[in-house]
């Protein structure tokens, strides 16, 4: 019974696998990290204009003046307001690139596609003014409908180029020439299917970006920001990597742009004095997960490092503690995760899947709370050790939990890690090492 349900188990994981490595989802994951550049840039900018110490802003007020952060928040504006046209191009181009097709023809045409079905107007003062691109629709708010557009963009010109239904020019033609050919046919089609999206959603009012944002995202930004959703997102993460997945590339592919997008919203909050929960503030965000709930890497393994190196007595145990420590501080974990291993290993099953919930829990409710203010939009390198990032983050608070964070899994990691100690020292008593 036990064997079937583990080759059950086996299968269903075999399916996610699958689905976490079909071309659409693979180029959602390696084109929205092209966003990344432009996020971090933007949050040093945002940072260097909200350090979180008491009394920085009244000091930088009276060294620079009223205005003294202008430049900032227009770099600030200018690096995060555009995130969803980064996100069509990214995902567009390596959509067409796993397709060995052109990959800068398709995310012209996809960026063309999302334009199009994008609002070109704002109302001020009463007024409609027009022939403008509204900020409001290409950072956060416009997320989704960016990678909606740029994954059907990108079918409709890959089916047309692969199947050869181009204008085909003669040979000799320059590459750049030839490209631009190719991409007539398919480029019409797509283009005038986004121009009658435009005009039905028009006729009711709206476009299609904000019906996807409204119909779509909001709902997806407030499932995604509950506690039962941030711990079935975590809970996945940590039970796939056991399983010898990656899991946060799995589950955070599709989930990832959501929480940026959260982020998003919470800068805007910040930025007119409003970020708290009950201004409409999002708890779940980039940040809780890389550098509070995965201190250390995935199952927060810094915790049965440190309980190794406090107690372990097997030469295994000693050996990959030490080798594994540097990376750990780095947030990388893999050195622990299948060299000790912890993958199909039922002794760290309990602790690797039960200390992320505990830190989600941690830092969910410290948010909730009030002790900690939503994260904004300022990252930091997932690289950053921890306690390091909990500052730049958080100041001495985020310090605070991340401290609390690596004390409890530490204790929770130590018994089962004296467990794991003890097996590894009685197999080496009984083979003894060579030499």
């Amino acid at each position: 019974m036990n064997s079937e349900m583990l080759s059950r188990g086996e299968a269903f994981f075999n399916v996610l696998a699958r689905i976490a490595n079909t071309k659409m989802l693979v180029a959602l994951k390696d084109g929205f990290v092209l966003t990344m550049p432009a996020t971090l840039i933007g949050s040093l900018f945002l940072l260097v204009a909200n350090i979180p110490i008491e009394g920085y802003q009244d000091f930088m007020v009276s060294l620079f003046g009223a205005g003294w952060d202008v430049g900032i928040n227009k770099v600030v504006s200018s690096t995060f307001d555009i995130i969803a046209i980064i996100s069509v191009l990214g995902i567009s181009y390596h959509y067409a690139k796993n397709e060995n097709v052109d990959g800068i023809s398709n995310a012209i045409t996809a960026l063309i596609a999302f334009l199009i079905v994008t609002s070109s107007s704002v109302t001020a003062d009463g007024k409609e003014i027009d022939a403008i691109i509204p900020k409001l629709w290409t950072g956060g708010q416009g997320v989704i409908t960016a990678i909606i557009i740029s994954l059907l963009s990108s079918l409709i010109f890959c089916f047309f180029v692969k199947r050869k239904i181009t204008i085909k020019m003669p040979s000799g033609v320059p590459e750049g020439v030839a490209n631009a050919f190719i991409a007539v046919i398919p480029g019409v089609v797509i283009m005038l299917l986004s121009m009658l999206a435009f005009i039905f959603f028009r006729s009711l009012n709206t476009t299609l970006t904000e019906f996807i944002f409204n119909v779509l995202q909001t709902p997806m930004q407030m499932l995604t920001d509950t506690y039962i959703g941030a711990l079935i997102m975590v809970f996945l993460c940590a039970l796939l990597f056991w399983m010898g997945l990656h899991g946060p590339n799995i589950v955070m592919g599709p989930i990832l742009p959501v929480l940026t997008a959260n982020s998003l919203v919470n800068a805007e909050l910040a930025a007119k004095g409003a970020l708290s929960i009950s201004a409409g503030a999002y708890i779940m965000t980039p940040q809780v997960l890389d550098y509070f709930v995965k201190t250390g890497g995935t199952g927060v393994t810094l915790g049965l490092l440190i309980a190794a190196i406090l107690r372990a007595r097997s030469k295994q145990m000693k050996d990959i503690s030490r080798l594994a420590l540097l990376p750990g501080l780095f947030n990388i974990n893999e050195p622990v995760i299948f060299g000790l291993p912890i993958v199909y290993n039922f002794i760290m099953l309990i602790p690797f899947l039960c200390v992320p919930v505990i830190t989600l829990t941690i830092i969910y409710f410290a948010i909730a709370s009030g002790f900690l203010p939503p994260f904004t939009a300022v990252q930091v390198p997932w690289t950053m050790p921890p306690i390091l990032s909990g500052f730049i983050l958080q100041g001495g608070r985020g310090v605070m939990i991340q401290l609390l964070i690596i004390v409890v899994s530490t204790v929770i990691y130590y018994p089962f890690m004296v467990m794991q100690d003890r097996l590894y020292l009685a197999k080496e008593k009984a083979q003894p090492l060579a030499g």
